[in-house]
């Protein structure tokens, strides 16, 4: 038979009476159910066959040392506190395709694992290996939460019938895990992760992109600061240009988290003592050098043909016995990996302390589960209450401490600067500039409201006609103010009630249609009241603020100067008249001194008087809108949430409010599972902590 660590194909027999079990704990996560207990197997220089009684006194007695600290972690696996983001320590083994990853687990576990052409490893095999003084093994598969228990005889046809129900019957990988637990008397207490091999080419039946698929689970494997890597290089290549050390170099720059596992050393004995020693991809943990099990050799018999073809070999003999051999590998692996345990545990302790209390934070911010009516009406009240509260601080009394970096809800501040845009557009429209068609209009509608009266006297309709014609062009400001206002407080309210009452899922949805139907009133209520003052001020004219009677006696003392003017020699095109600005003047020469005098007057008074009249728009819109604001915020919106509440057409119940959001439910529940697994965590190193102190010193 050809000297090779791929042994061949061997007969597999059916799986006989298998159990299968449901098992909580043993729900699919990244790491399911691994083990990172660790135990010196053999101390001795050379292989002892695993099966040998005197092993195990050597086991016991490391076992005793370190395997507290081991249990603790293999307890935190099973409670999953991987899902909270604690990474724990973990061997992860990786290599090309072919490289004798198979062997080396199974010289190491002393059982057979599937073989075969392509990608035998199709999920991360989580192996778990634990010495136990029965001489009966007990084997076991872990996946999609159950367990089925298995023997020697099946267990590679087991693990490949469980590899096709958790990455199909194809040749595509997956990244749901595949726990394997050996209990066997003399197998090291190791918890190791095998990885798909590193393969170049998609073979036939593979996905396209099944190479960056591998490299991805991989590099997720080997990222965190707490995995060890083992790493499977065959002998036969060059090390530098394996795909796996540049993916370990990458994940652990250093080296320090690496150890080196050469296969195959029987194929490429020359140059193997240099490439070792020299370390030309600095391997931090060191390189061990293995002869694994070929054909039809029992584990006995390849650890004995190892052991000799490592002592007499002319080239292979020369490599240190530090770094030869299975046992050597199990020795380091078992000490590397409770080293790392023994440092990374007092840091997980702290992590899961971190995470803990992070998680109780949280779950106290959220609203109290309403169980009652009772509770759910006093949660109501004190929705309502809140709100107003708050409302009356940013609309009414102009407080915005709850808002200080929020300028949108500083809103006095602001419905002050819509009043004064308002203010501003009023005064600057064209019926507002009393230099626009200066007299002309006043003449044209003297002309047609002239009768048969006394000639100075100023015909009243005249002034009215003028009056509403302007009143006219500015009634859409008002309306569109209004609508701009109310946009804004509906935005505010909104805001308010929708942040106060975000986690109760149909309190939500009813306070804000709610909302929606005040607003939508309040703007209503508003522009018929703005309709009606337009029409009133169309309807007549008077006022009996003196600011009038004086503004149209200071225009009219400057009539005499502007006619005058008007026949000046030098004939100006433009005049100007205090209180009035720069006039044209050149086309009213045509008309007589006696028609200008009574159109300057009716100018003059209709100037002062608009005056009035923008100014009462003005102002009774701010009295409005704090009326109606003020009102809206202690009465309008408490009745209006409850009558939605309540209502006939969408109510939903004081009862629907004991329901939460779907979104607030789940985090709810995700909070109180986590706090649970982080509880239980904390309970398995709160009493191993002492251990580690005693065993790291």
């Amino acid at each position: 038979m050809p000297s090779s660590d791929m042994e061949g194909n061997r007969k597999q027999t059916k799986l006989g009476s298998k159990t299968t079990t449901s098992s909580s704990s043993s729900t699919t996560t990244t790491f399911k159910d691994e083990r990172s207990s660790a135990a010196l197997v053999v101390g001795a220089e050379h292989a002892v066959p695993h099966n040998v009684v005197e092993d195990a006194p050597i086991v016991s007695s490391y076992n005793d040392k370190i395997r507290p600290l081991l249990d603790a972690v293999d307890k935190l696996r099973n409670l999953m506190v991987m899902e909270e983001g604690i990474q724990l320590p973990t061997i992860v083994v990786v290599g090309d395709q072919s490289s004798g990853k198979s062997s080396v687990l199974e010289s190491l576990a002393g059982i057979s694992l599937p073989r075969g052409h392509g990608i035998c490893t199709r999920v991360p095999l989580v192996m778990r290996l634990q010495h136990h003084s029965s001489r009966e093994p007990e084997l076991s598969l872990q996946y999609n939460g159950r367990v089925e228990h298995t023997d020697e005889d099946n267990i590679s046809e087991d693990i490949v019938n469980a590899t096709n129900l958790i990455a199909g019957e194809g040749k595509g990988i997956s990244d749901t895990p595949l726990t394997l637990l050996v209990k066997k008397k003399g197998v090291p207490d190791l918890t190791m992760v095998d990885l798909p091999g590193i393969t170049r080419v998609p073979i036939n039946g593979q996905p396209e992109d099944i190479c960056d698929q591998i490299k991805n689970m991989i590099k997720g494997y080997i990222k965190p600061e707490e995995c060890i890597i083992l790493n499977v290089l065959s002998a036969t290549v060059d090390f530098p240009t394996c795909e796996s050390i540049q993916m370990s170099q990458t994940a652990d720059k250093t080296g320090e988290r690496t150890l080196a596992v050469v296969t195959k050393v029987d194929k490429a004995p020359e140059g193997l003592l240099e490439k070792v020693t020299a370390d030309d991809v600095n391997i931090g943990l060191g390189y061990v050098c293995v002869r694994n099990r070929i054909g039809d050799e029992t584990y006995e018999e390849a650890r004995a043909n190892a052991d000799r073809l490592f002592r007499l070999h002319p080239l292979l003999s020369k490599i240190d016995k530090s770094m030869v051999g299975i046992h050597v590998l199990a020795d380091k692996l078992v000490q590397i990996q409770a080293a790392s345990i023994a440092r990374n545990l007092p840091d997980i302790v702290k992590k899961i302390n971190d995470k803990l209390n992070s998680c109780i934070s949280e779950l106290k911010k959220m609203p109290k589960s309403l169980s009652s009516d009772a509770e759910a009406i006093t949660a109501f009240m004190h929705i309502i209450g809140v709100s107003k509260e708050s409302l009356r601080k940013i609309l009414v009394r102009g407080e915005f401490d709850e808002y200080p970096g929020d300028k949108r809800m500083h809103c006095t501040a602001r419905l002050v600067e819509m009043l004064n845009q308002y203010s501003d557009e009023l005064l600057k429209c064209n019926e507002s500039d009393p230099t626009v068609n200066f007299l002309t209009e006043e003449i044209r509608i003297l002309e047609e409201a002239k009768g048969i009266t006394l000639p100075n006297f100023l015909p009243r309709n005249a002034f009215l006609s003028i009056l509403q014609g302007k009143v006219r062009g500015i009634s859409d400001i008002p309306i569109r103010f209004v609508e701009q206002v109310w946009s804004y407080i509906e935005d505010v309210v909104l805001a308010v009630l929708m942040h106060n009452t975000q986690d109760y899922y149909h309190l939500h949805l009813a306070t804000k249609r709610a909302g929606h139907n005040l607003i939508a009133k309040m703007k209503e209520k508003s522009i018929n009241w703005i309709l009606e003052i337009v029409e009133m001020e169309k309807q007549t004219d008077y006022t009996c603020n003196p600011e009038y009677a004086a503004e149209c006696s200071r225009l009219m003392t400057k009539q005499n100067a502007f006619l005058d003017g008007l026949n000046d020699e030098k004939r100006p095109s433009k005049i100007v008249i205090e209180g009035i600005g720069e006039v044209e003047v050149e086309g009213l020469r045509k008309y007589k001194r006696v028609d200008l005098s009574q159109a300057y007057d009716l100018k003059m008074r209709m100037t002062a008087y608009w005056k009035v009249v923008l100014r009462r728009l003005v102002d009774s819109m701010a009295l409005h809108l704090q009326l109606n604001v003020a009102n809206l915020v202690n009465k309008d919106m408490e009745m209006e949430i409850v009558g939605e509440l309540v209502g006939p057409n969408h109510g939903c119940g004081i009862e629907k409010m004991l329901e939460e959001s779907p979104s607030t439910a789940v985090k709810r529940e995700k909070l109180n599972k986590s706090i649970k697994k982080l509880k239980d965590s904390k309970e398995v190193v709160g009493k191993i902590m002492d251990g580690v102190i005693t065993y790291a010193g």
